[in-house]
């Protein structure tokens, strides 16, 4: 018996020894476990109105308001216009007119109770008849009041006799890189369509000539957004779409608007001169990158560089040099041309900008008075003013610009050709040239696919045309 009990005890207590051991080196500790439990949990934050902790989630933005403000001024523009199409058998069987009616749509923006509309020029361009169809359906026949082939931009009126939505224009300058815009065109015939993107870049030139400056985003634009509004969240018009970047033909992921600001100056004109008033600055030069920094000696890599500077302009009674490096313009940052020309775009002649320029490593101020333009700078040729009507009747014509000084790089050829500085430069790709202005539209006009027809009246007194590719 004695035997059995002392056997009871030792088995009872291995049994202890053998479950503390367990309890205290194998099984994890009870707090241990739940805090792991915990970790892989997702954290879950109060969302009642008083709530304190801080979070750092975006609110995705709102466009309800923009859009409801500005849908009703976007209207949708349809261009008929006569076009002659090749003759076909029926056509001499029956006798018809090969002249057809085509038809083009885009879109428009009323910026005025009173009718005024403001598009594109491809839009309304050759058109016999141009027809407006507001967003309640109601249709009128619009008139064209004027266009700049340059901007693309063009002003149209419809009468009525009821006070129209519009839009007011708004500041493209203050725009941002990144800030949210609306899209509101007829796409397609979509009346009425409304697409949100990004300001994906600013003073974008698609030409190659520094003569545009548009605002480029991602905001979804077809064919038949042309001449519709870009707005920002607050409804503001800050652009008009103009130009989308395709393969296609429709939208790949960038559009292309005209700044508000130059499109408002260029629609202000318009109503009071019937034509665009351009104020130049005088300076001719190129944007500095890293390579011409280099080559030029200087140590910034941004700004404009003067190379030259155009007499009897405001750039030169202003004392601008050059060799001059142009940082800004009226507090505006001047990174490439086309911010210089997007910016001169929105003034007239008469308009004094401020010029803020390095010169020998010190900035300077100077105050420069913008004047209409009296000397151009036409391709391969050389520089050209308005000739007087003695030096006119000399070369016995009643129009042209005379050549001041020919380009360096193609002045002996000329020469070889029989053209001399003082020779008259009459037309552009047929466009007769009567003042400065004249050259200058004909090279915005001009399409870059085509070979520049430039015709000259040489020392001999013949109008020569030389073709330059």
């Amino acid at each position: 018996m004695k035997k059995i009990l002392t056997l009871f005890f030792v088995s009872a207590l291995g049994g202890v020894l053998a479950l503390g051991g367990y309890k205290l080196f194998i099984e994890e500790s009870p707090e241990k476990l739940a805090v792991e439990q915990v970790s892989d949990l997702p954290i879950y934050v109060p969302t009642a109105a008083n709530s304190t902790i801080n979070s750092t989630t975006t609110i995705a933005p709102n466009f309800i308001e923009a859009a409801e403000k500005t849908i009703d001024a976007v209207v949708h523009v349809k261009n008929t216009s006569i076009v002659s199409a090749p003759m076909s058998m029926r056509d001499l069987f029956y006798g018809r007119n090969s002249q057809r009616a085509q038809v083009g749509t885009g879109s428009g923006v009323i910026i005025s109770p009173m009718g005024y509309i403001v598009t594109n020029n491809h839009v309304i361009k050759n058109a016999n008849e141009i027809s407006i169809t507001l967003n309640n359906n109601k249709s009128y026949i619009a008139e064209l009041i004027g266009t700049d082939e340059g901007t693309d931009i063009a002003l149209l009126k419809i009468e009525t006799e009821e006070e129209l939505p519009f839009m007011a224009f708004g500041d493209s300058d203050n725009a941002k890189i990144g800030e949210w815009v609306l899209a509101v065109g007829n796409p397609f015939n979509l009346n009425s369509t409304v697409t949100a993107g990004i300001i994906s870049a600013k003073s974008r030139d698609l030409s190659g000539r520094n003569l545009q400056s548009f605002i480029q985003t991602d905001a979804a634009v077809n064919p038949g957004n042309s001449g519709g509004a870009l707005v920002n969240t607050n409804g503001d018009l800050i652009g008009i779409n103009t130009a989308i970047s395709s393969q296609t033909g429709s939208y790949i992921g960038y559009s292309f608007a005209v700044p508000s600001n130059i499109a408002r100056k260029i629609v202000n004109d318009i109503m009071e001169y019937g034509n665009v008033q351009n104020g130049i600055l005088g300076v001719v030069g190129a944007a500095l990158n890293s390579r011409a920094a280099e080559e030029l000696g200087t140590n910034t890599a941004e700004g404009f560089y003067v190379s030259a500077v155009t007499e009897d302009t405001g750039a030169e009674k202003a004392g601008i040099k050059s060799g001059d490096i142009i940082k800004k313009i009226d507090g505006v940052e001047i990174n490439k041309f086309s911010d210089l020309t997007g910016y001169l775009k929105t003034k007239s002649p008469d308009d004094i900008v401020n010029v803020t320029l390095l010169r020998d490593g010190d900035e300077e101020v100077l105050p420069v008075t913008l004047l209409k333009p009296s000397t151009y700078v036409v391709e391969s040729v050389g520089f050209v003013k308005k000739a007087s009507e003695k030096e006119l009747e000399k070369y016995d014509t009643e129009y042209g610009l005379k050549i001041t000084k020919l380009d360096e790089n193609f002045k002996s050829s000329w020469n070889r050709s029989g053209v001399e500085e003082g020779s008259i430069v009459t037309k552009i790709n047929g466009k007769k040239l009567y003042d400065v202005e004249d050259a200058l539209n004909a090279f915005k006009s001009r399409n870059l696919n085509e070979v520049l027809v430039i015709e000259i009246i040489n020392k001999e007194g013949e109008k020569v045309a030389y073709q330059i590719r």
